[in-house]
């Protein structure tokens, strides 16, 4: 390893750093400056792979570096998530934005998002059978045995919990464990312990109106501290771009992406499919999706650069309120929902895509209609649960491919290629969630049509 070297690669990164920050000082929107932080970390990422080349050591410890601006970055993102899913949906019943439609508003998102998961499994199948992807095509060697043997461990703590189980497991038996996202439904669980805690409120509002007051005024002065936390961790988001792409670009086996780009090409296909259909659900629900495309796009490059639909849930929020005129009570509803159920990417398209390759190895015919009947409704109902931080795509695939008697091993084929199209798939994910609380505002008659058309703006960060 070259000290100097790493030293010189640090400068540089900061130096970028610098140029974003005499920018936020000269109040260049936040937008532009997250689309040069994503163009510079794009080609100095490149370069360093250009100069070191991906195995350097040089170039490992220099990304080490650039972890403590990236992957710090997600991780503030994240210490903020379950403060803000409670404190905002206990608001909304405070702030009564949600109490008088909360058993429809809920259907409609979830159904939204399960509708949404299930047609993008009917195109991840599609989508497979006409690029005519199958495993036996992929040559496995240390990387991907090894993935292989991991989720067959993490298949072994998982195989003996029937459905009703893992329904079970989204309920809050104990919410402080929970709001510590120790569980993979815990922000699930945690929404439903925010909404039980809403529904108390009303209890109280009637019955006991000066506690109900009182309530309402500690709720309302912890949401300001929450949603200024949440801004200060925001205007950093630039700085966490630029380095989690520099870090992302430079550390990429080139070679393994250009062996498997069929698979890649196909994955991205479907993703943009899917991604189509979003819009087109939008242009139904009678809002142009140009300008959904427009407002969103900060959020989406976010989660596409970080891989993390958890971290993005901030941005997700604010932008579904601020831009696209969403209630914050529909926005957080959605948001956090989106989380754990009906991620179109990561738990949708992508375990989908993986049964239909890997179902040739054991003799199944994927072309049956009975096998694509029966595995679009188990990416369906399988969706519940599935984090909403790295790893969820794997944990989807194995609650799949071990329902439909598939050799839970074989998901670690595409482990070379895994953070390229990770990084699509929670673009879709995020995608999916905004869609449902933008449609579910649509139809019960409470998005701000004057916000969505408007005038794009800033997300004012």
């Amino acid at each position: 390893m070259n000290l100097y070297a790493v030293i010189i690669n640090i400068i540089f990164l900061l130096l970028f750093v610098g140029i974003l920050m005499y920018m936020q000082k000269k109040h260049v929107s936040f937008s532009k400056r997250v689309f040069l932080a994503l163009g510079i970390g794009i080609v100095f990422g490149l370069v360093l792979q250009w100069i070191y080349g991906v195995d350097s050591e040089t170039l490992v410890q220099s990304a080490s570096w650039f972890d403590i601006i990236g992957t710090g970055y997600v991780k503030l993102l994240q210490m903020v998530v379950m403060p803000l899913v409670f404190i905002s949906i206990v608001s909304a019943f405070t702030k009564l934005t949600i109490s008088n439609n909360l058993g429809k508003i809920a259907t409609l998102i979830i159904g939204l998002l399960l509708g949404t998961t299930a047609i993008a499994a009917a195109v991840g199948i599609g989508t497979t059978l006409g690029f005519d992807l199958e495993a036996v095509q992929i040559n496995q060697g240390s990387a991907e045995l090894e993935r292989g043997e991991a989720m067959e461990q993490k298949y072994t703590e998982i195989q003996d919990q029937t459905f009703p189980q893992k329904i079970i497991e989204l309920l809050p038996a104990n919410p402080f464990l929970d709001f510590t996202g120790q569980r993979g439904t815990s922000t699930i669980a945690v929404v439903i312990f925010a909404a039980f805690v809403g529904m108390a409120y009303l209890g109280v509002k009637r019955k006991q109106p000066e506690q109900a007051a009182a309530f309402k005024t500690i709720i309302d002065a912890i949401y300001a501290i929450v949603m200024r936390i949440v801004t200060l961790v925001l205007r950093l988001t630039p700085y966490g771009i630029l380095a989690i792409m520099a870090r992302t670009v430079a550390t990429s086996n080139i070679d393994a992406i250009l062996k498997l780009g069929k698979f890649v090409v196909a994955s991205y296909v479907a993703l943009l499919i899917v991604f189509l259909i979003h819009l087109l659900i939008l242009t139904i629900s009678g809002l142009n999706p140009v300008t959904y495309i427009k407002k969103v796009f900060p959020v989406l490059s976010f989660a596409f650069t970080s891989r993390s639909s958890a971290g993005t849930l901030p941005l997700n929020v604010k932008a579904q309120t601020n831009a696209l005129g969403v209630p914050e009570g529909i926005a957080n509803f959605a948001g956090s929902f989106g989380l754990s159920i009906g991620q179109n990417g990561c738990a949708g398209v992508y375990p989908a895509m993986l049964a239909v390759m890997i179902a040739p190895t054991v003799g199944i015919n994927p072309m049956s209609p009975s096998f694509i009947l029966s595995l679009i409704a188990v990416v369906a109902i399988s969706s519940f649960g599935v984090a909403g931080v790295g790893g969820g795509a794997t944990f989807a695939a194995i609650l799949v491919l071990s329902t439909m008697n598939l050799p839970v091993a074989l998901a670690g084929l595409l482990i070379s290629v895994e953070p390229l199209i990770d990084m699509a798939r929670t673009a879709l994910n995020v995608s999916g969630s905004m869609t449902a609380g933008v449609v579910t505002s649509r139809v019960t008659g409470e998005l701000d049509s004057d916000i969505y058309n408007g005038k794009t703006k800033d997300l004012n960060i």
